[in-house]
Order: C-alpha cells, then sequence, then structure tokens
C-alpha cells in the first residue's frame, strides 16, 4: 500500500505531467516520498512565488497545465500572485499545496502555517477542493484537470490537509476522459460564412486563446485575404506573413483598420484593457457587429457580437473553411498600410521607444527561434505596442493582465524546462530582477540556456515618467540596483555589460556560452 502524497505523483504522472515545480515543507513530504523513482522530474525553486511562475512559463510553452507543489499558509499565499497572473492570462496551472490537520481547521489553534480559511482564500480566486481521504485522490485530479482544460484554462488548487497526506491510499482508477471542448453548431458554422462571404474588407483579431493554432489562423487570413491583427499573447503566429498586424488594437493606426473593415473576426481574445485600450483612450470602434468565438461564455457575454460562437477556436475556423469563398484584393496592401502606420506611432507616443524596440529586434537577430519571456519593463512595453516575433508562443510577458513584476526569472526557467535545448532570453528591468533574484540560481542547478538580459536604468523609470506626466514629485522610484558584476558572479553566471546600443547588443548575445549567463544593458536615456 502507497501513501495519498505517493498516490498523488502517480495520478500526475498518469494525466501527462512530467515536471513539478516546488519547494518541499514538512506539509509535503509524502508527496516528496512519491516522487523518488517516479518519471516525474522536480525542480526545486528558490521561493513559492517563483516556482509557480515557472509553472506558468512551462504550461505556455509546452501546451498543457505547469505544476507546482508548496507548504500550507506562507506557501500558497506566496504563490497567489503567480497563480493570479495566470488567471489573468488563462494559463493551466495546478497548484497542490498542504494544509493543516483536519481537525484543525477554522479553530484557530495556533498551529504553524495556520490560515483561517485557506480554501476560502484561494476560491475567490480559482477553483480549490480538498482531499479530505484517500477515496479523493482519483476524482479530485480528475476534477482539476476537467477545470483546467475543459473550458478557459486557468489556475486550480488542490488542498491535502497533513493528517491525510500520510495515509494508505489504494490504487488510483485510469483516470477519466477530458471534457471535449465546445463545439459551434452547424447553423452558426453557416451564419459565419454567410457574413464573411458577403464581406469585402475582412479583418481577424486573434488573442491567447489561439495559442498554438497558427496554422488555423493563417489558412483563415488566406481564405479571407484578410489582415491579421494579433494581441501580445497571439504574437509569432505569423512571423513575416503579407497579412500579418503584429500591433497592439490600442494603438490608433490598428484601430483605424479595424474601423475599415465591413467584417470583424475575433478568435480567443478577451478584449482586456491591456491589449484594447493600453493608453486608457476609450474610442475603441465599434464591434458589436463582429463574429466573435470562445471557449468561455462569460467572456461572450462580457463583449457582445453580432455572432456569439461558445467553440474552440481552432475547431471552429476548421469547419468554417469548408463554406468560404477564396477571396482576392488588397488585404495585404491593408495589412501592410496598418504595419507602417503603427511602427511610426509608437515613435509618436514616446521617442524613446523606437530605441527600446530596437534592442528587441537586436535578440531576434542574434537569437533567431528564442523564447523570449519578459518582466514589466521598458522594452517590453515597446514590444508589446510593436513586435513580430519569429516563433509562435514565444513572447509573452507580465506586462499582460495582472501585471506582476518578478516575473521573468521563473516563467524563463519554466519555458526552458518545456523546450530542452531551445534558447531562452529573460528580459527583466533591474528593479524586477530585485523581486525574484534568486530563480538564477535554479537556472544554473539545471544547466538552463537562459540569457537574463536586464535592462538597468537604476530606477523604477516607467512609474517616474507617469509621475511627472501627471505633475506628481517623483516618489519611491529610485531604488539602488544590484551591482550586477559581483551578483553574477555570486549565481555563478558569465556576465557582460554593454550600452544602450543595438551593435553592442548584438555582440554581447551572439558571444557563446554553455549554460546561462547574465548580460547587463545600461540605459542612458
Amino acid at each position: 500500500m502507497r501513501t495519498v502524497g505517493e498516490r498523488l505523483v502517480e495520478g500526475l504522472h498518469a494525466r501527462g505531467v512530467e515536471v513539478i515545480f516546488g519547494i518541499p515543507g514538512v506539509h509535503t513530504v509524502q508527496l516528496y516520498r512519491g516522487l523518488s523513482g517516479s518519471p516525474v522530474r522536480h525542480v526545486t525553486a528558490r521561493h513559492e512565488q517563483g516556482c509557480a511562475f515557472m509553472a506558468d512559463g512551462y504550461a505556455r510553452v509546452a501546451g498543457k497545465p505547469g505544476v507546482a507543489c508548496v507548504i500550507t499558509g506562507p506557501g500558497i499565499t506566496n504563490a497567489l500572485t503567480a497563480m493570479a497572473q495566470a488567471r489573468e492570462d488563462s494559463v493551466p496551472m495546478l497548484v497542490i499545496s498542504g494544509v493543516n490537520r483536519r481537525n484543525s481547521l477554522g479553530k484557530g489553534l495556533g498551529l504553524l502555517h495556520e490560515l483561517p480559511d485557506q480554501a476560502a482564500m484561494v476560491r475567490a480566486l480559482c477553483p480549490s477542493r480538498q482531499i479530505a481521504t484517500p477515496e479523493d485522490v482519483g476524482p479530485a485530479l480528475d476534477w482539476a484537470f476537467a477545470q483546467m482544460l475543459g473550458g478557459r484554462p486557468g489556475p486550480v488548487h488542490l488542498e491535502v490537509p497533513t493528517d491525510v497526506m500520510p495515509l494508505d491510499c489504494a490504487e488510483l482508477a485510469a483516470p477519466v476522459a477530458m471534457p471535449a471542448p465546445p463545439v459551434a453548431s452547424a447553423d452558426q458554422v453557416a451564419q459565419a460564412a454567410r457574413l464573411l462571404n458577403a464581406a469585402g474588407r475582412v479583418v481577424i483579431l486573434t488573442g491567447g486563446g489561439m495559442r498554438g493554432q497558427g496554422a488555423a489562423v493563417q489558412a483563415l487570413a488566406e481564405r479571407l485575404d484578410a489582415p491579421v491583427i494579433q494581441t501580445t499573447n497571439a504574437r509569432g503566429q505569423m512571423h513575416g506573413h503579407a497579412l500579418t498586424v503584429p500591433a497592439s488594437p490600442s494603438l490608433e493606426a490598428v484601430r483605424a483598420l479595424m474601423a475599415g473593415a465591413d467584417q470583424l473576426i475575433a478568435l480567443g481574445t478577451e478584449f482586456g484593457q491591456t491589449d484594447y485600450d493600453m493608453n486608457l483612450a476609450g474610442s475603441l470602434p465599434d464591434t458589436s457587429g463582429m463574429i466573435r468565438v470562445d471557449v468561455c461564455a462569460d467572456q461572450l457575454a462580457r463583449h457582445p457580437a453580432a455572432l456569439a460562437v461558445q467553440a474552440d477556436g481552432a475547431g471552429f475556423v476548421a469547419a468554417l473553411l469548408a463554406q468560404l469563398v477564396q477571396k482576392s484584393g488588397d488585404g495585404a496592401a491593408r495589412a501592410e498600410a496598418a504595419r507602417i502606420a503603427a511602427r511610426a506611432e509608437v515613435g509618436l507616443l514616446d521617442a524613446k521607444m523606437p530605441p527600446r524596440l530596437a534592442m528587441v529586434e537586436v535578440i531576434r537577430a542574434a537569437m533567431p527561434g528564442a523564447l523570449i519571456v519578459g518582466d514589466s519593463t521598458q522594452p517590453i512595453y515597446a514590444g508589446n505596442l510593436y513586435y513580430d516575433h519569429d516563433r509562435p508562443n514565444a513572447w509573452f510577458n507580465a506586462a499582460t493582465g495582472y501585471g506582476a513584476l518578478g516575473y521573468g526569472p521563473g516563467a524563463a526557467v519554466g519555458a526552458a524546462v518545456a523546450a530542452p535545448g531551445v534558447p531562452v532570453v529573460c528580459l527583466i528591468g533591474d528593479g524586477g530582477l530585485q523581486f525574484s533574484p534568486g530563480e538564477l540560481r535554479t537556472a544554473v542547478d539545471e544547466r538552463l540556456p537562459i540569457t537574463f538580459l536586464v535592462w538597468n536604468n537604476a530606477a523604477f523609470r516607467e512609474i517616474a515618467d507617469a509621475m511627472r506626466g501627471a505633475n506628481t514629485e517623483v516618489i519611491g522610484c529610485d531604488p539602488t540596483p544590484l551591482n550586477l558584476e559581483p551578483f553574477a558572479a555570486a549565481c555563478d553566471l558569465p556576465f557582460l555589460s554593454v550600452p544602450q546600443e543595438p551593435e553592442m547588443l548584438d555582440w554581447a548575445l551572439r558571444q557563446p556560452c554553455d549554460g546561462p549567463r547574465l548580460i547587463e544593458v545600461r540605459v542612458s536615456d
């Protein structure tokens, strides 16, 4: 007979889990017993927030849930920030935590790591369930994976009381089949086809819900001769394609393209403020006549459309293509005009943005096919406005949705674990780095090919600029940065420091390196 903790690991492996990111504690010893001899790999983080960020980065690249294991109390409260980031960006993440013994819960006995009601606290953010008996293990895992994969993805929490974790547990039943994604009705597909066939200037909007479905998006765009506007989490789907518009719908040039369409079709995009109204302009074109496809009924209700379809985007496109006539016209010209105008607008918004964008494009040129995982920092903001990455599912960052500083190092570790051998760039500011410096040691332990690229302007510069823009005295925006050369040495990382010049960054990135490294960009503006 094996324990609940051991069976949990078996159940995770049976559901395709290959990696757990975690920090062991006295409340999770039995789960770690299950890892002994298991094919499931464990990656040790330095902070519970970091290990949940690792699960996030892993999930985005691997295309399946990332799993984090933490202790009760401070472990789960530390992980909550990363869980909130995953919720906002629809990233499937399973967080397994301990909780105090069953007969103590809610009684305020002063136990180690005690919370008044841990599950209720987590449930305010995402689904949470307790494994209260050994018989609950299999059903709880089935429930958790159905929550993550049966509709809009997001974080899910399982807690195991300390007196349940060591109990004997019988062999688990085979996992149940996951729920099929929602499918559009024949009438909905036919109605969408009629609207699109009758239109002369179609524009496609695509978001993170189409992550991994670039082939379907491109097939639809080429059939409709339609420019494709990609939000941040959809970048890289159609790199270099004549119909691609890798620019934020917050830009007036992109909004003009939308306004000039006689039919919009939106696939897997939630119309959130960080993508569609970053500058709080409030002037988004009327989209009420659009065709909107999303797996989440709640999202469809929040932004109405003429035809709202609850369905998996790729499946809907596959059914739709058979009923669409081939169009030819000025789609490529409209896309090119939007790209040119959007790129110019980035410079008009802030003259410092084009040099920052140039630094991002240097990364793409020097390290083609790399994953770029970003924190909230100035070059990332520029890239989110306009940047065409050369690899699908390989441009993502914390500056969407929840916007958590310190996201980059952990998420980069998870991304690197999910794509062995693929170079990863963690683009982070000097301020963000100080939120989670310990995760660089995890990259060293795992010998991951991550370039930690630190944009060092010795300040929270973006916040300082906002204060100046509001005619407010700049306070609290000048924390002293780490002295990065000795910091890199303390982390056993090769180190280079270059000025803010594209040629120098290009040189630094092309230097050979076996494993992780740290490169500092000394910002002059």
